[in-house]
């Protein structure tokens, strides 16, 4: 069993050792999130470290994961992140209802359990309670990123070419998604 839960500014200055070690994993391990293999992972905590003053002013939100106290997670700020997923709200006048989801990583040993789907559903909820209506993201195509958005309602808008690389550094083609959600008591689309 896992814990999600949203992550401060504080919070994440004192856990970017750790969540580097998540996004050296995850490169490891071939996702195409935005770095080349293979990544160190000191310069991946001062990545996380850099989005402290977003996350601070509200311009980014943070989920992480952790496994529950007595599953070998370790304690208080060293418990080991077993994922994290980001939202970051348009910041336009006439895009407040939106935002887009950015950076859903698990790291290998903990995947086949569900938790990206809760990483998801954490951040979708407070999404919907901050008025957000549609939620954007892109990931490369063919990829187990790609059949978790679809198989979790997401809907398919189409494909960019060659748009990143993964981490060997190879071009592959971004897949394209949305999601409209409903508003707290509203009726379904």
């Amino acid at each position: 069993m896992y814990t999600v839960r949203p992550v401060t500014a504080e919070e994440l200055l004192g856990a970017a050792e750790r969540l580097g070690g998540l996004l050296a994993d995850t490169v490891d391990g071939g996702a195409s999130v935005g770095f080349l293999a293979p990544l160190d992972p000191g310069t991946a905590a001062d990545w996380w470290r850099a989005l402290a003053p977003d996350v601070g002013a509200g311009r980014l939100l943070l989920w992480v994961a952790h496994p529950e106290a007595g599953t070998g997670s370790g304690s208080g700020s060293g418990r080991r992140i077993a994922g994290t997923v980001q939202l970051r709200p348009a910041s336009t006048a006439n895009g407040r209802h939106r935002a887009e989801v950015a950076k859903l990583m698990v790291h290998r040993a903990d995947r086949g359990h569900g938790l990206a789907g809760r990483l998801l559903a954490a951040l979708e909820e407070e999404a919907v309670g901050r008025g957000i209506r549609t939620l954007v993201l892109d990931t490369e195509t063919d990829s187990p990123a790609e059949r978790l958005y679809a198989a979790a309602g997401w809907t398919r808008v189409g494909t960019v070419p060659d748009f990143a690389t993964d981490p060997a550094g190879v071009p592959h083609a971004t897949t394209v998604f949305y999601k409209a959600l409903r508003a707290a008591g509203s009726p379904g689309r």
